[in-house]
Protein backbone atom coordinates (compact mmCIF):
# COMPACT_ATOMS: atom_id res chain seq x y z
CA UNK A 1 0.00 0.00 0.00
CA UNK A 2 1.19 2.85 -0.90
CA UNK A 3 2.27 5.98 1.56
CA UNK A 4 0.95 8.78 -0.40
CA UNK A 5 -0.93 8.72 -3.48
CA UNK A 6 -0.95 12.35 -5.23
CA UNK A 7 -3.19 12.51 -8.49
CA UNK A 8 -3.41 15.45 -11.45
CA UNK A 9 -2.37 18.32 -8.48
CA UNK A 10 -2.67 21.86 -10.33
CA UNK A 11 -2.25 25.29 -8.71
CA UNK A 12 -1.96 28.87 -9.67
CA UNK A 13 -1.74 32.07 -7.57
CA UNK A 14 -3.66 34.79 -9.61
CA UNK A 15 -2.41 35.08 -13.31
CA UNK A 16 0.86 33.88 -12.68
CA UNK A 17 2.35 31.15 -14.42
CA UNK A 18 0.82 27.93 -12.81
CA UNK A 19 2.92 26.73 -9.60
CA UNK A 20 1.97 23.10 -10.71
CA UNK A 21 0.85 21.51 -13.54
CA UNK A 22 -1.01 17.88 -13.07
CA UNK A 23 1.36 16.71 -11.07
CA UNK A 24 1.02 13.12 -10.33
CA UNK A 25 3.08 10.01 -8.51
CA UNK A 26 3.18 7.91 -5.46
CA UNK A 27 5.50 7.08 -2.42
CA UNK A 28 5.66 3.64 -0.93
CA UNK A 29 5.80 3.22 3.03
CA UNK A 30 8.85 3.54 4.31
CA UNK A 31 10.40 4.90 1.15
CA UNK A 32 13.01 8.21 0.95
CA UNK A 33 11.68 10.14 -1.85
CA UNK A 34 13.20 13.03 -3.53
CA UNK A 35 11.44 15.97 -5.00
CA UNK A 36 14.75 17.47 -6.89
CA UNK A 37 14.85 20.70 -9.09
CA UNK A 38 15.75 25.10 -9.10
CA UNK A 39 14.28 27.26 -7.08
CA UNK A 40 10.84 27.88 -8.18
CA UNK A 41 9.77 24.39 -9.42
CA UNK A 42 6.65 24.10 -7.61
CA UNK A 43 8.66 22.01 -4.67
CA UNK A 44 7.55 23.87 -1.69
CA UNK A 45 3.50 24.40 -3.42
CA UNK A 46 3.44 20.70 -3.69
CA UNK A 47 4.61 20.12 0.25
CA UNK A 48 2.20 23.07 1.64
CA UNK A 49 -0.65 20.84 0.13
CA UNK A 50 0.55 17.39 1.45
CA UNK A 51 0.99 18.87 4.43
CA UNK A 52 -2.49 20.18 4.48
CA UNK A 53 -1.69 23.92 4.51
CA UNK A 54 -2.90 24.79 1.01
CA UNK A 55 -5.91 23.75 -0.93
CA UNK A 56 -5.17 22.77 -4.63
CA UNK A 57 -7.05 24.21 -7.69
CA UNK A 58 -7.67 20.40 -8.42
CA UNK A 59 -6.19 16.89 -7.86
CA UNK A 60 -6.55 14.72 -4.74
CA UNK A 61 -3.76 14.04 -2.42
CA UNK A 62 -4.52 10.71 -0.40
CA UNK A 63 -1.84 10.13 2.67
CA UNK A 64 -2.12 6.86 4.47
CA UNK A 65 -5.39 6.73 2.72
CA UNK A 66 -6.60 9.78 4.59
CA UNK A 67 -7.97 12.36 2.10
CA UNK A 68 -6.03 15.47 2.81
CA UNK A 69 -8.47 18.24 2.37
CA UNK A 70 -11.91 16.14 3.88
CA UNK A 71 -9.35 14.38 7.26
CA UNK A 72 -7.00 17.17 7.41
CA UNK A 73 -7.18 16.89 11.05
CA UNK A 74 -6.34 13.22 11.37
CA UNK A 75 -3.62 14.07 8.42
CA UNK A 76 -1.54 16.46 10.74
CA UNK A 77 -1.28 14.10 13.83
CA UNK A 78 0.49 11.69 11.65
CA UNK A 79 2.84 13.61 9.72
CA UNK A 80 5.50 15.71 10.66
CA UNK A 81 6.69 18.70 8.73
CA UNK A 82 10.54 20.69 8.32
CA UNK A 83 9.41 23.74 6.92
CA UNK A 84 12.15 25.57 4.13
CA UNK A 85 12.97 28.20 6.94
CA UNK A 86 13.35 28.61 10.70
CA UNK A 87 10.32 28.43 12.52
CA UNK A 88 10.69 27.41 15.77
CA UNK A 89 10.44 29.77 18.76
CA UNK A 90 13.88 31.48 18.87
CA UNK A 91 13.36 33.13 22.26
CA UNK A 92 12.84 29.42 23.93
CA UNK A 93 16.01 27.33 24.42
CA UNK A 94 16.66 24.63 22.38
CA UNK A 95 15.32 22.17 25.38
CA UNK A 96 12.00 24.70 25.73
CA UNK A 97 11.25 24.21 22.14
CA UNK A 98 11.53 20.05 22.26
CA UNK A 99 9.00 20.30 25.33
CA UNK A 100 6.53 22.47 23.71
CA UNK A 101 6.10 20.81 20.85
CA UNK A 102 6.26 17.11 22.61
CA UNK A 103 2.98 18.58 24.37
CA UNK A 104 1.33 19.92 22.08
CA UNK A 105 1.33 16.76 20.12
CA UNK A 106 0.55 14.82 23.51
CA UNK A 107 4.00 13.51 23.41
CA UNK A 108 7.06 13.77 25.27
CA UNK A 109 10.75 13.19 25.03
CA UNK A 110 10.97 10.29 27.04
CA UNK A 111 7.99 8.54 25.15
CA UNK A 112 10.24 8.63 21.64
CA UNK A 113 14.07 8.77 23.10
CA UNK A 114 14.69 5.95 20.63
CA UNK A 115 13.66 7.63 17.63
CA UNK A 116 15.57 11.23 18.35
CA UNK A 117 18.49 10.42 20.47
CA UNK A 118 20.63 10.30 18.14
CA UNK A 119 19.88 14.02 16.99
CA UNK A 120 19.38 15.12 20.80
CA UNK A 121 22.84 14.10 21.76
CA UNK A 122 24.32 16.55 19.47
CA UNK A 123 21.76 19.41 20.48
CA UNK A 124 22.52 18.32 24.41
CA UNK A 125 25.41 20.62 24.76
CA UNK A 126 23.62 23.24 23.64
CA UNK A 127 20.26 23.19 25.75
CA UNK A 128 20.18 26.05 27.65
CA UNK A 129 20.53 28.07 24.61
CA UNK A 130 18.27 30.12 22.62
CA UNK A 131 17.52 28.31 19.26
CA UNK A 132 17.85 31.76 17.51
CA UNK A 133 21.73 31.40 18.57
CA UNK A 134 22.29 27.89 16.84
CA UNK A 135 24.36 27.80 13.62
CA UNK A 136 22.32 26.85 10.60
CA UNK A 137 22.99 22.77 11.30
CA UNK A 138 21.86 23.11 14.50
CA UNK A 139 18.85 24.51 13.77
CA UNK A 140 18.01 22.16 11.50
CA UNK A 141 18.65 18.71 13.86
CA UNK A 142 16.67 20.93 16.38
CA UNK A 143 13.86 21.29 13.59
CA UNK A 144 14.07 17.85 13.32
CA UNK A 145 14.05 16.24 16.45
CA UNK A 146 10.66 18.53 17.15
CA UNK A 147 8.83 17.25 13.95
CA UNK A 148 9.74 13.55 15.11
CA UNK A 149 8.37 14.07 18.86
CA UNK A 150 5.05 12.28 18.07
CA UNK A 151 6.59 9.69 16.07
CA UNK A 152 4.70 10.63 12.69
CA UNK A 153 4.19 7.68 10.19
CA UNK A 154 5.02 10.13 7.14
CA UNK A 155 7.61 13.00 7.63
CA UNK A 156 8.39 16.10 5.05
CA UNK A 157 11.33 17.93 5.04
CA UNK A 158 11.07 21.16 2.78
CA UNK A 159 15.15 22.30 1.33
CA UNK A 160 16.58 20.94 5.07
CA UNK A 161 20.01 21.67 4.02
CA UNK A 162 19.48 24.71 2.22
CA UNK A 163 22.48 27.15 3.40
CA UNK A 164 23.85 24.31 5.73
CA UNK A 165 27.71 23.94 5.47
CA UNK A 166 28.72 20.59 3.74
CA UNK A 167 29.73 18.09 6.39
CA UNK A 168 26.08 19.15 8.35
CA UNK A 169 24.38 18.08 5.00
CA UNK A 170 26.10 14.75 5.26
CA UNK A 171 25.51 14.43 9.08
CA UNK A 172 22.03 15.27 8.27
CA UNK A 173 21.65 12.63 5.58
CA UNK A 174 23.35 10.17 7.80
CA UNK A 175 19.96 10.91 10.26
CA UNK A 176 17.56 10.65 7.68
CA UNK A 177 18.61 6.83 6.58
CA UNK A 178 18.27 6.17 10.08
CA UNK A 179 14.64 7.35 10.39
CA UNK A 180 14.14 5.38 7.78
CA UNK A 181 14.96 2.06 9.17
CA UNK A 182 12.34 2.76 11.90
CA UNK A 183 9.44 2.35 8.99
CA UNK A 184 9.25 5.99 8.98
CA UNK A 185 8.24 7.19 4.88
CA UNK A 186 10.54 10.51 4.21
CA UNK A 187 9.79 12.57 1.44
CA UNK A 188 12.49 15.35 0.75
CA UNK A 189 12.92 17.84 -1.25
CA UNK A 190 16.09 19.82 -2.58
CA UNK A 191 18.08 21.80 -4.78
CA UNK A 192 21.06 19.92 -4.50
CA UNK A 193 21.81 17.74 -7.40
CA UNK A 194 24.17 15.56 -5.28
CA UNK A 195 21.39 14.55 -2.32
CA UNK A 196 19.21 13.03 -5.22
CA UNK A 197 21.57 9.72 -4.65
CA UNK A 198 20.71 9.36 -0.93
CA UNK A 199 17.04 9.04 -2.19
CA UNK A 200 15.57 5.47 -3.34
CA UNK A 201 13.65 7.58 -5.88
CA UNK A 202 13.47 10.90 -7.03
CA UNK A 203 11.07 13.18 -8.79
CA UNK A 204 12.71 15.64 -11.42
CA UNK A 205 10.59 18.98 -11.29
CA UNK A 206 11.10 22.15 -13.10
CA UNK A 207 8.31 24.68 -13.85
CA UNK A 208 5.56 23.11 -11.64
CA UNK A 209 5.96 19.76 -13.49
CA UNK A 210 7.50 16.39 -13.13
CA UNK A 211 9.55 15.07 -15.91
CA UNK A 212 10.83 12.13 -14.64
CA UNK A 213 10.26 9.94 -11.82
CA UNK A 214 12.83 6.98 -11.07
CA UNK A 215 15.48 5.81 -9.10
CA UNK A 216 19.26 7.69 -9.14
CA UNK A 217 20.61 4.87 -10.69
CA UNK A 218 17.70 4.75 -13.82
CA UNK A 219 17.91 8.03 -14.23
CA UNK A 220 21.73 7.96 -14.77
CA UNK A 221 21.29 4.64 -17.10
CA UNK A 222 19.23 6.58 -19.43
CA UNK A 223 21.56 9.53 -19.92
CA UNK A 224 21.85 9.55 -23.92
CA UNK A 225 24.72 11.21 -24.60
CA UNK A 226 28.27 10.29 -24.53
CA UNK A 227 29.58 13.33 -21.80
CA UNK A 228 33.01 14.84 -22.15
CA UNK A 229 34.71 17.11 -20.02
CA UNK A 230 37.00 19.98 -20.99
CA UNK A 231 39.59 21.60 -19.53
CA UNK A 232 40.65 25.34 -20.16
CA UNK A 233 41.92 28.07 -19.45
CA UNK A 234 40.54 30.01 -22.27
CA UNK A 235 36.55 28.93 -21.39
CA UNK A 236 34.85 31.79 -22.92
CA UNK A 237 36.89 31.79 -26.16
CA UNK A 238 35.05 27.98 -26.64
CA UNK A 239 31.90 29.01 -25.81
CA UNK A 240 31.79 31.66 -28.82
CA UNK A 241 32.50 29.18 -31.10
CA UNK A 242 30.63 26.20 -29.75
CA UNK A 243 27.64 26.46 -31.84
CA UNK A 244 29.88 26.04 -34.42
CA UNK A 245 30.59 22.56 -33.99
CA UNK A 246 30.03 20.24 -36.52
CA UNK A 247 27.96 17.43 -34.51
CA UNK A 248 24.96 16.84 -32.46
CA UNK A 249 25.94 18.30 -28.68
CA UNK A 250 24.55 20.30 -25.92
CA UNK A 251 27.33 21.75 -23.36
CA UNK A 252 27.41 23.91 -20.71
CA UNK A 253 29.46 25.14 -17.91
CA UNK A 254 30.46 22.95 -15.18
CA UNK A 255 32.75 24.71 -12.52
CA UNK A 256 36.08 24.90 -14.03
CA UNK A 257 35.19 22.68 -17.27
CA UNK A 258 32.77 22.72 -19.94
CA UNK A 259 30.68 19.52 -19.99
CA UNK A 260 30.01 18.43 -23.83
CA UNK A 261 27.27 15.67 -24.49
CA UNK A 262 27.59 14.31 -27.74
CA UNK A 263 25.03 12.56 -30.05
CA UNK A 264 27.74 10.57 -32.27
CA UNK A 265 26.32 6.56 -33.27
CA UNK A 266 30.78 6.39 -33.38
CA UNK A 267 31.62 7.88 -30.45
CA UNK A 268 35.19 6.85 -31.12
CA UNK A 269 35.51 9.40 -33.83
CA UNK A 270 34.71 12.63 -31.04
CA UNK A 271 38.26 13.01 -30.02
CA UNK A 272 39.72 13.15 -33.85
CA UNK A 273 36.20 16.04 -34.56
CA UNK A 274 36.95 17.39 -31.70
CA UNK A 275 41.14 17.95 -31.88
CA UNK A 276 40.01 19.09 -35.81
CA UNK A 277 37.48 21.57 -34.45
CA UNK A 278 39.75 22.92 -31.98
CA UNK A 279 42.51 23.49 -34.82
CA UNK A 280 39.85 25.06 -37.25
CA UNK A 281 38.92 28.21 -34.85
CA UNK A 282 42.66 28.65 -33.72
CA UNK A 283 42.24 27.60 -30.14
CA UNK A 284 45.21 26.31 -27.72
CA UNK A 285 45.06 22.73 -26.72
CA UNK A 286 41.87 21.42 -24.64
CA UNK A 287 41.79 18.55 -22.71
CA UNK A 288 39.12 16.09 -23.50
CA UNK A 289 38.05 13.09 -21.01
CA UNK A 290 34.62 11.28 -21.22
CA UNK A 291 33.06 11.10 -17.63
CA UNK A 292 30.24 9.40 -16.31
CA UNK A 293 27.06 11.55 -16.04
CA UNK A 294 25.20 12.89 -12.77
CA UNK A 295 22.10 13.54 -11.40
CA UNK A 296 23.04 17.35 -12.37
CA UNK A 297 24.41 16.22 -15.99
CA UNK A 298 20.67 14.13 -16.49
CA UNK A 299 18.35 16.66 -15.14
CA UNK A 300 19.60 19.47 -17.81
CA UNK A 301 19.94 16.76 -20.88
CA UNK A 302 15.99 16.26 -19.81
CA UNK A 303 15.37 19.35 -19.96
CA UNK A 304 16.95 20.18 -22.90
CA UNK A 305 16.41 17.50 -25.20
CA UNK A 306 12.85 18.41 -26.24
CA UNK A 307 14.78 21.65 -27.61
CA UNK A 308 17.39 19.97 -28.93
CA UNK A 309 16.16 17.26 -31.00
CA UNK A 310 12.59 17.94 -30.88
Amino acid sequence: MSAIIVEHISKSYGDNSPALSDVSFDVARGEVFGLVGPDGGGKTTLFNIMTTLLFPDSGKITLLGLDVEKDYLKVRERVGYLPGTFSLYPDLTVEENLHFFAIMHKSSIKENQALILPIWEQLLPFKKRRAGKLSGGMKQKLSLCCALIHRPDILFLDEPTTGVDPVSRREFWDILTNIQTRGITVVVSTPYMDEATRCDRIALMQEGKIITIATPEQIIQNFKGALFRVKTDHIFSLLQVMDTIPSRCRYYPAGDYLHVSFYEEDTEKIPSLWQQFIQQNGLPAHSLNRISPTIEDCFIELIESNLLFK
